[in-house]
Parts: structure tokens; sequence; C-alpha cells
């Protein structure tokens, strides 16, 4: 297991250019990512947030070709100087056994019930490293070493419903890491855990591309999980791009009501009960959205303006982005 230093690329490693996903349904289509934008160098960490239905996780599963029948995409995605969306299906496998690996938000819905861990964990390198089963075994055991799993060894002969949540993700960021993809996509990771061990998890990720250098793409509904973890954050709502920006951007001077919103939802040691606001209202239905700007309806800062015509998406500042009609020193 080689390590590497890490050393952000002046050049990006994934730049996404006008994503499109729409899915047909019998009442009509469906777009659940319009229009995104975003890129990602090696040794980078970008979190996509935003409440359930807003876009994070189709944009992760266009990327790794795993969409639904129904869904088709549009647009374009250049991954390390190739195109790689609508790739055809060999090739989708080998980038996503190589390049681009998925943590998913339920562990055991990932690992087979059936086989040791272990198992599991070799499978990967002999199939896609060539590795005979001994070199596999000692490839797996480093890195479940590497991911913190206590008595690393005797674990690769249980089976999944033998470890706890926290441990199982453990075994899931390892065989995401085996083949030392450039490109990480986590959805979701922590949403199953405990705020103890989410915090390990994040912390743990964190120091894994640091040795790897691995470009990764943290999707969350919970903008307090990445605080620390992000280099820039991309907020969502109804498959469109809200705010664009630096974390420390987005978390200390954050310019578009629907993040503020998410921020303000976010519990913190140094607030009381009474500092603690939700978002009123539920997110749009993709099906009828509302005219105007989609957030329009729940915003406290809407004025007839938001409801005739939706923002476009607009540079400012340091390369930060915003659709918003709003200046941001108005939204006090």
């Amino acid at each position: 297991m080689n390590s590497v230093k890490n050393q952000k690329s002046s050049e990006s490693l994934l730049i996404v250019k006008d994503l499109n996903v729409t899915f047909s349904t019998p009442d009509g289509d469906v777009t659940a990512v319009n229009k995104l934008n975003f890129d990602l160098r090696a040794g980078e960490t970008l979190g996509i947030v935003g409440e359930s239905g807003s876009g994070k996780s189709q944009t992760a599963f266009a990327l790794m070709g795993l969409l639904a029948r129904n869904g088709t995409i549009g647009g374009s995605a250049i991954f390390n100087g190739r195109e790689i969306l609508n790739l055809a299906e060999k090739e989708l496998n080998r980038m996503r056994a190589e390049e681009i690996s998925m943590i998913f938000q339920d562990p055991m819905t990932s690992l087979n019930p059936y086989m040791r861990i272990g198992d599991q964990l070799t499978e990967v390198l002999m199939l896609h490293k060539r590795m005979s089963k001994s070199e596999a075994y000692l490839e797996s055991i480093r890195m479940l070493d590497a991911v913190k799993m206590p008595e690393a060894r005797k674990r690769m002969s249980m089976y999944p419903h033998e470890f706890s949540g926290g441990m199982r993700q453990r075994v899931m960021i390892a065989m995401a890491l085996l083949c030392q993809p450039k490109l990480l996509i986590a959805d979701e990771p922590t949403t199953a855990l405990d705020v103890t061990v989410q915090a390990q998890i994040m912390i743990l990720l964190n120091e894994l591309q640091q040795e790897f250098n691995t470009a990764i793409i943290m999707i969350t509904h919970d903008l307090g999980v990445i605080a620390g973890v992000c280099d820039k954050v991309l907020v969502m709502y109804a498959g469109r791009t809200m705010e664009y920006g630096t974390a420390r951007e987005v978390f200390y001077q954050p310019t578009h009501p629907y993040s503020i919103g998410l921020l303000n939802a976010v519990p913190r040691l140094d607030g009381d009960e009474e500092s603690l606001t939700t978002i009123p209202g539920n997110p749009p239905n993709l099906l009828r959205l509302p005219k105007g700007c989609p957030f329009q309806p729940r915003c406290q800062f809407a004025v007839d303006h938001c409801a005739a015509c939706e923002p476009q998406l607009e540079a400012f500042g340091n390369r930060r982005l915003r659709a918003c009609f709003k200046a941001p020193g108005e939204l006090v």
C-alpha cells in the first residue's frame, strides 16, 4: 500500500458542465439535476449539500453510470481528461473498479451478508489487480489497518452482521480504497451512525485523503458534517445550484437564503434551543415546480419578482456563484 503525499494539483481532475439528469415517468419528465457545474482537483474535497430530493445522489449516480433505466443524462463530465458520461458498460465497470469508487449510506446493503469480510476484500484485488490470493489477503489486512479497524487480521474471518455500523462503514471505505481510486464519492456515509462515530469517520476520510491524495465528493444533507473537511461547497435545491464557493466562504459568509436556512438548522455548542430554526415548508414536487425561483415559496426574503422569474447563476467575488435576486447585503 503506497502512500502519496497530499499535493493539490493546479489542473482539474473532474470538470462537470451543464449536467442534466431527467427521468421519464407516467406523469411526465422529471428533471432531477438541472445544469450543474463544478470542478474538482486531486486532493480536494467538494461537499454537495441539500435536503432530500435536491438532486445530490442523482448527481453521483450519473457520474458513476448508476442511474435507473428511465433516466437520461445530458451535459459533460470530463474525468482525468476523458468524457465519462454514457460510457459503454465494459468501460464503466473498469472505471468504477480502478478510478472512481463510491461509499453508500448503508453499508449493509453493499456488503454480502453470506460472505466473510476477508473474502469480499480479497475478491476485489484478485479481480481488478490480478493479485494472488495470498497477496490480496495481506493487502486487505493492510487496508483495514489503514482505516483503523481494530484487530484487522481477526476481522477478516468475520461476517458483516458481526460488525457495528461504524465498523461496517470502515470496511466499505477500505473496499473503496483498495484499488487506490483517483476519486471517491461518499453518499451520506455517516447518516446511519451516531454523532461520535460520524466524527470518527469524517476524520478518517480526511486522513486517508492526506495519505492517498484522493479527490472526494462528499454528499450530505447536513452542513455541519462537512464543516471542517471540505475545500468547496455546492448547495443544491430542486436539482439546481443555489450557491457555490469555498467552504470558509459558504460557512462564514453565506449569500443565499437557502444556505442561510441550512446553517441556522445546524445545532451549535454555544447556542440554545431558541437559536435553532428550521426552514418552513417542504421541498417542491419536481413535476410541479413553482414559477420563478424554486425556493421562493419557503424563502423569508422573497419578493414578487422572485415568483415571476427564475434567477440565473451569477459569478461574484472570488469565483463564487449564487442564484438569487437579492444582494448579499439585503439578507439580514
